[in-house]
């Protein structure tokens, strides 16, 4: 076997077994609200960063294309207090439109 699929398959075990070890975990743990807390800092902190990465990267470089517009618009959207599926459509179609306009 090759040395890449053993370390994708160990990861996959790894991956699994801590998923099973998440049934061993005592629910009065769970029910902790500073681990509630914990939790959904970690969630946001996960959510920023996969956005950032996704906003600003393309492999190893970071550029500025119309990927900004479209976060930037979907924000506003998200002031406005805008339906999901509004943020989305509003924020392909700034995208859409900065592409058009020749940026990005």
């Amino acid at each position: 076997m090759d040395g890449l699929w053993f370390w994708i398959l160990l990861a996959c075990a790894v991956a699994y077994a801590t998923k099973l070890l998440g049934y061993l975990v005592p629910s009065r743990l769970l029910d902790n609200p500073r681990m509630l807390r914990g939790a959904g800092a970690v969630t946001i902190g996960l959510l920023a960063s996969l956005t950032a990465v996704n906003t600003f990267a393309a492999g190893q470089a970071i550029v500025l294309d119309a990927r900004i517009a479209a976060l930037a618009a979907a924000g506003v959207a998200l002031l406005l207090r805008a339906p999901f599926l509004v943020v989305v459509i509003v924020g392909a179609a700034a995208a859409a439109g900065t592409r058009l306009l020749g940026w990005g």
